[in-house]
């Protein structure tokens, strides 16, 4: 039974990755850069920012930085893990992204079941920037402009219909 069960759980575990061919992470709202995370987070020893998240959606990845994840919750702006950050990675100064996830979130309109005349509103419930509008009682759509990613709608689907794709944060050499 074992021998089956270790099978099965291979294939939930990423295949050995190179640093190059690693995939970019849903970094915590405040963040600069990603060459910051790459820089300053392995090396600090206190890990404040999860440690500060009431969500508990803040995780260190294998690469010794923070990532989010969206199974459980979502992310509310709070500020704590900026204030945390004893290495200004996360920091309430960087306003063009103080608000603001590197992911874009999708439905899928083959999972959702209100895309097949369920009358579903488990992702919106949850949506306080209104980002998820519905065409009547089905049909919903994620309004790019208003979407945080804040990711609050991911665990509320009862069906898994949402996803996102991660956005590269810009890097100190391609900054203005």
């Amino acid at each position: 039974m074992t021998d089956r069960r270790d099978f099965f759980k291979s294939f939930s575990k990423p295949l050995r990755q190179t640093k190059e061919d690693s995939p970019l992470l849903v970094r915590p709202p405040y963040g600069g850069s990603e060459s910051l995370f790459q820089s300053k987070c392995p090396g600090c020893e206190s890990k404040a920012c999860v440690a500060s998240c009431d969500e508990k959606i803040i995780f260190i990845a294998d690469d010794s930085t923070p990532t989010l994840s969206f199974k459980q919750n979502g992310c509310t702006f709070c500020d704590a893990c900026a204030d945390a950050c004893e290495e200004d990675v996360l920091s309430l100064g960087n306003d063009e992204t103080a608000t603001w996830l590197n992911a874009v979130f999708k439905i899928s309109l083959e999972a959702c079941v209100a895309h097949h005349g369920v009358i579903c509103h488990s992702c919106k419930e949850p949506c306080i920037d209104d980002a998820i509008l519905f065409n009547g009682m089905f049909n919903p759509v994620i309004d790019d402009q208003k979407c945080t990613a804040c990711g609050f709608c991911i665990s509320r689907c009862p069906t898994q219909a949402i996803s996102y794709e991660v956005l590269p944060l810009k890097n100190e050499e391609n900054e203005v």
